[in-house]
C-alpha cells in the first residue's frame, strides 16, 4: 500500500511538473516578439558566460596540477641522482637543494621510523594516507596519489631504496593547492561575473529588439492606417536594402494590386447597377402604363408588353453573362475539350448572325481540327462576328487560313475603328471606346461583357488575339488558334507525311478529353 502511495504522490509530481511547463511555454509563445529576442539572447549569453567559467575553472585546475607534477618529477629525479653517487641520508644530504620549492620528502626505514626529511611540520605519513582518493580526476596525473584533505589536494608517491642491506622509503609529497578555499574565491567571483553578464545580457537584449523591430513596428502602424479609403497611401521604403525593406516593398506591391482590383470591383459593380437600372426602369414605366391604360387600348398593350419581354430579354443576357464571369473568377467555369473542325464553328457563327441586310462573306474557310470546347469557341465567334456587324455598315468577312500548327482567323469590318490606346482596354469589363458607338433603336444594348467573355475563352485555350484597327479606317481580329494534333503531340513539325498525320487525328477523334478550366 505504502508503494502504491509512493508512486502516485510521484505520478502527481511528473503531472505538475508537466503542466508547469506546458504553462511556462505557452505564456513565453504569448510574449511579444522582442521579448522573445531578449530571453533568447539572455540565454545565449549565459550559456556563453557559463560554458567560459567552466573551461576557465578547469584550465586553471590543470595548470596547477601540472605545475605539481613537474615539480615532483624534477625533485624525483635530482634525489636519485644524488643517491646513485653515494650521498649519505643525513643533513648533509640537502645540500645543493635537490627538492623543488613545495616538495616535502620523508626518508624512513621499514619500521617507519624518519631517517630524515626537510620539513618537520609535515603530518604524519599514516594520516595522509588515510586520505588517498581513489578516483582522481580527469587532469590528475595517474603516475601520482592523489591525497584529498579537508582544506588542499597532494601528490604522493613513495620509492623504496635499498642501501648496505637495509630497505629505506622515500615518501615525496608536494602540495597542488588549497583546491576548496580556491575554488570558493574563484565560484563567488563566476558568479558575480555571470549576474554582470545577465543583467548586460537583458539590457542590451532589450536594447537590440527594440532597434530591430522598429522598422517592423513602424510598418505595422503604417498598415494599420491605411484603410479602403486610404488606399493610395504606401509605406516609405529606405535607402537600406535589408528584409525590412524588402518587406515594405512587398506590402506596397500587395497595395497596388489591391487598389486595382477594388476599383475593378467598384467600377464593375457601378456598370453593373447602371445596366441593371434602364431594363429595370424601362418594365416599370411600361407595367405601370399597362396598369393604368392597357385594359383599353389594344395598340398600347401590344406596345408593352414587346418593349417588356425585349428589356426582360436584355437583362437576361446581362445577367447571364455578369454569372458566367463570375464562375470564371471562381475557375468554376467547366469546359469540355475534345477534337473539333473549325471550319464548321465559323460557318454556323456566320449563319446565326447574318440577316438579310447585314451579311457574313466567309472568303476563305480551311479545314482545320482544334482541340477545345465546341460551345464555347463558338460563342467567342459569335462575340467577335456580332461586334462588327453592329459598328458597321457593310459585310463582315472571315477569312481562315490554315498553317503550320495552328489555324489563323481573321473577322474584318469596314466600321467605325478604334483607336490605338484603346486596343487593350476594350476587353474590360463594361468598356466602352466612347459614346458614340451606340446602336439603332430597335437593336439590343449591350452591356460591354462580350469582349471580356471572348477574351476569357481565347486565353482558356491559349488562343492569341491580335487587333488591327485605326478610327474610321475599320477593325481586323485576328485569331490564333493551335491545332488539335499540336496541342496534344507538343510539335507539329515532327510530322512529316500525311500518313502519320491522320493516323493521329483517328486517335484523336476516338475519345474526347474533359478537362476544367484551362
Amino acid at each position: 500500500m505504502e508503494k502504491k502511495n509512493n508512486a502516485l504522490e510521484r505520478l502527481r509530481r511528473m503531472l505538475g511538473a508537466a503542466r508547469l511547463r506546458t504553462f511556462a511555454l505557452e505564456r513565453l509563445r504569448a510574449q511579444k516578439l522582442s521579448v522573445k529576442i531578449t530571453l533568447i539572447y539572455a540565454a545565449m549569453l549565459i550559456v556563453v558566460l557559463g560554458l567560459t567559467s567552466l573551461l576557465t575553472t578547469i584550465g586553471v585546475y590543470i595548470s596547477f596540477y601540472h605545475q605539481a607534477q613537474q615539480a615532483m618529477e624534477s625533485s624525483i629525479k635530482h634525489t636519485m641522482e644524488k643517491l646513485r653517487r653515494g650521498d649519505k641520508l643525513d643533513n648533509s644530504f640537502w645540500a645543493g637543494d635537490p627538492m623543488t620549492q613545495g616538495v616535502v620528502l620523508r626518508v624512513t626505514d621499514r619500521k617507519g621510523g624518519t631517517i630524515i626529511e626537510n620539513d618537520p611540520q609535515f603530518p604524519p605519513i599514516s594520516e595522509m594516507k588515510k586520505n588517498i582518493r581513489r578516483h582522481p580526476p580527469f587532469w590528475a596525473g595517474r603516475e601520482f596519489s592523489l591525497i584529498e584533505t579537508h582544506e588542499a589536494m597532494t601528490y604522493y608517491k613513495r620509492l623504496t631504496l635499498e642501501r648496505g642491506g637495509q630497505i629505506f622509503y622515500l615518501h615525496f609529497f608536494r602540495t597542488i593547492t588549497f583546491e576548496k578555499q580556491f575554488l570558493r574565491y574563484m565560484l563567488l567571483i563566476l558568479t558575480a561575473v555571470n549576474f554582470v553578464g545577465l543583467i548586460f545580457a537583458l539590457l542590451a537584449g532589450g536594447i537590440v529588439s527594440n532597434r530591430i523591430l522598429k522598422p517592423i513596428r513602424d510598418v505595422t502602424a503604417a498598415a494599420k492606417s491605411i484603410e479602403a479609403q486610404k488606399m493610395d497611401e504606401r509605406l516609405s521604403i529606405g535607402a537600406a536594402k535589408d528584409e525590412v525593406t524588402e518587406l515594405a516593398d512587398t506590402f506596397n506591391h500587395m497595395l497596388d494590386r489591391l487598389q486595382d482590383s477594388f476599383r475593378r470591383q467598384q467600377q464593375f459593380v457601378s456598370d453593373a447597377s447602371h445596366e441593371l437600372r434602364t431594363p429595370v426602369t424601362v418594365i416599370m414605366g411600361y407595367a405601370d402604363m399597362l396598369k393604368r391604360w392597357g385594359a383599353e387600348d389594344k395598340e398600347l398593350l401590344d406596345e408593352g408588353i414587346t418593349a417588356i419581354y425585349s428589356e426582360s430579354q436584355n437583362m437576361h443576357s446581362l445577367i447571364e453573362d455578369l454569372l458566367f464571369l463570375a464562375r470564371a473568377d471562381q475557375n468554376e467555369n467547366m469546359l469540355i475539350k475534345a477534337p473539333v473542325e473549325l471550319s464548321e464553328l465559323i460557318e454556323e457563327a456566320a449563319a446565326k448572325v447574318s440577316t438579310a441586310d447585314r451579311a457574313v462573306e466567309i472568303l476563305i474557310n480551311d479545314v482545320g481540327e482544334i482541340f477545345a470546347d465546341k460551345d464555347a469557341i463558338s460563342r467567342m465567334l459569335l462575340i467577335f462576328i456580332d461586334n462588327g456587324i453592329k459598328y458597321s455598315d457593310g459585310a463582315v468577312k472571315i477569312m481562315s487560313r490554315r498553317e503550320r500548327s495552328s489555324m489563323r482567323v481573321s473577322i474584318a469590318d469596314d466600321g467605325i475603328g478604334i483607336a490605338k490606346e484603346h486596343h487593350e482596354k476594350i476587353f474590360e469589363r463594361f468598356y466602352r471606346v466612347d459614346t458614340s458607338r451606340t446602336k439603332l433603336p430597335d437593336e439590343k444594348t449591350t452591356a460591354g461583357l462580350g469582349l471580356a467573355i471572348a477574351k476569357w475563352i481565347a486565353d482558356q485555350h491559349e488562343i492569341k488575339i491580335e487587333i488591327d484597327s485605326e478610327i474610321d479606317r475599320g477593325t481586323q481580329i485576328t485569331l490564333t488558334i493551335p491545332l488539335a494534333l499540336t496541342k496534344l503531340t507538343g510539335d507539329l513539325d515532327r510530322v512529316e507525311d500525311e500518313e502519320f498525320a491522320e493516323e493521329h487525328e483517328k486517335e484523336l477523334r476516338a475519345e474526347p478529353k474533359y478537362l476544367f478550366g484551362k
